[in-house]
């Protein structure tokens, strides 16, 4: 599978998911690569952080790409590996484009309360595009940091059902500092110690839904 993990608006959490999922699917054996082609480059400092601490290294193969080269190289290096991850930025930049040019799935996370009806719309837009020059392209979307409770979850998840081009995934990602502090060890949420279980219940449900449902119905 070729993800991206990507949208148009920033701190959304995209390269949080972007690892996470990396970082899961190596431990199950699978030789993963992640391709960071925001301008940002975390993906690529969590990826270094992580070789650094831990003895085995990061687990998976970690490259910087942009701009049409995140087309090209990923085309060349499909072959190569069992999936392929790709973290882009929060804008509509020609690598995010590149990216959606080649994957199966793209991943869009919403924060509910930065959530807006002009965001979705972009979104939206933006894979309708690209679904003529990739029309294979898959795209959900679900919630990140979600409030612990009140309404914007439930509305933002309302609003996201209503759109014909993004099919909404119900596993919500709570606003847990765990992600943050795994982070900022290199490590992904479930690795963390002491283990949140509410965060790695909640990423494991992704994941599932992700490598198991969306996989097989590839």
């Amino acid at each position: 599978m070729i993800l991206v993990s990507g949208g148009i608006k920033g701190g959304s959490g995209k390269t949080t998911i972007a690892t996470n999922l990396a970082v899961m699917r190596a431990a199950q054996g699978r030789d993963v690569l992640l391709i960071d082609a925001d301008d940002q480059e975390t993906a690529t400092d969590f990826t270094a952080l992580r070789s650094e601490r831990l003895p085995s290294g990061a687990g998976y193969t970690s490259i910087k790409l942009t701009g049409s080269a995140v087309r090209t190289e990923t085309l060349k290096l499909a072959s190569k590996y069992d999936d392929i991850v790709i973290d882009t930025g929060g804008r509509d930049t020609t690598s995010q484009r590149a990216a959606l040019a080649v994957a199966d799935v793209l991943l869009v996370p919403f924060v509910p309360r930065s959530f807006d009806v002009w965001t979705l719309e972009k979104v939206s837009s933006l894979v309708g595009e690209m679904r003529a020059a990739n029309p294979n392209l898959k795209a959900y979307a679900f919630i990140n940091r979600a409030d612990p409770n009140g309404r914007d979850n439930a509305e933002a998840a309302e609003v996201i059902r209503e759109t014909e081009v993004l099919a909404f995934i119900d596993t919500p990602l709570g606003t847990r500092k765990a992600f943050s502090n795994a982070a900022a060890q290199g490590l992904a949420v479930i690795e963390l110690k002491p283990q949140d279980t509410k965060a790695a219940e909640e990423i494991w449900a992704l994941f599932r839904y992700v490598f198991d449902t969306v996989a097989v119905s590839e």
